[in-house]
Formats: C-alpha cells, sequence, structure tokens
C-alpha cells in the first residue's frame, strides 16, 4: 500500500511477508504475526478480527495481551461500536492517544479493563474491500504517527488473505 506519507517500509515487512507466506493455520500465521507487529510497535495488546459475510459484525480471530474477563466481550463486535467497530464503519485507522482518559466515546467503558493506552485500529482489505481491523495497544500514553498508521496498514494488507471466511 503507498501512502504519499510513507518514506520507509514497516521495518518487518520481509519478516512478515515470509511468515505468511510460510503458511499453517489460520491461527498459528495471525498469532506469529500479531506477536511480531506487538514487538515492533512496542505494544503489550493486539487484536485481529474479521468482517462476517454480511458486513454487520466482526469477529475475533487473534488476540494478545487482553484480560480474559474481556475475551466474551471482543470475541464478537457490532460494526460501529467500540474502536474496531468504528474502523470497519468507517474503513479508516482510528487512533487514541490515551484510552483511558478518551472522552470521543470512540472508546466504550469496558475497553477501559484492557489497560491500555495508546490504541491504534486500521482496516483490513483484500483488494480495497474491507475484510476486518487489526488493532494494537500500549499500556502507556502514546500518539501512533502517520509512518506507523502507514506501517499497520502495510501489515493488514498482508494478512488480508487469512481473514476470509
Amino acid at each position: 500500500m503507498n501512502h504519499p506519507y510513507e518514506t520507509v517500509r514497516l521495518p518487518i515487512y520481509d519478516q512478515l511477508q515470509a511468515l505468511v507466506q510460510a503458511g499453517g493455520s489460520r491461527e498459528s500465521v495471525l498469532a506469529r504475526a500479531l506477536s511480531s507487529l506487538l514487538s515492533q510497535f512496542n505494544s503489550e495488546t493486539g487484536t485481529i478480527h474479521r468482517l462476517d459475510g454480511k458486513g454487520q459484525l466482526l469477529k475475533l480471530l487473534a488476540q494478545q495481551g487482553l484480560p480474559p474477563q474481556l475475551l466474551d466481550v471482543v470475541s464478537t463486535i457490532p460494526v460501529g461500536k467500540g474502536i474496531a467497530g468504528q474502523v470497519a464503519a468507517q474503513n479508516r485507522p482510528v487512533t487514541l492517544c490515551n484510552l483511558q482518559t478518551d472522552a470521543s466515546g470512540v472508546a466504550k467503558p469496558g475497553a477501559r479493563q484492557t489497560g491500555v493506552g495508546g490504541a491504534l485500529c486500521v482496516p483490513i482489505r483484500r483488494d480495497g474491500v474491507l475484510v476486518g481491523t487489526l488493532g494494537v495497544g500500549t499500556r502507556r500514553e502514546y500518539e501512533y504517527t502517520l509512518q506507523e498508521t502507514a506501517w499497520l496498514e502495510d501489515a493488514g494488507q498482508l494478512l488480508a488473505s487469512w481473514c476470509g471466511e
């Protein structure tokens, strides 16, 4: 994916591409990819959701770092609800500098239980069509840059084929 502000490719792009091309089960590929991305972004939490066939719900495919009590909440997210739901509804990235103090209404009250400060979630697109969302979050307050947003979108592009029905 080319962005006007993109100056450098995702530092782990080749590693991520090799991981995706190596194959395996969807669960293992996405878990390894998410782990690599969290390391790259110095983040503690991450999620990958796929959009259901009717385009109304996001279904959790992979996660790392979420508290067990939230897994039921994030396993199915209505489009338009919460951060990932807003990304799917608007088909554009959503970022928050500090989820704990956000007053925009994008983050739902239950999201604060994650302990996440800075959060970034981007659409996953295959051939320009939204197929899911990819999110990372860190416990510290953090404002993701345009470059980091472009990197995460590129990672989403690589993972798109693993997010289908």
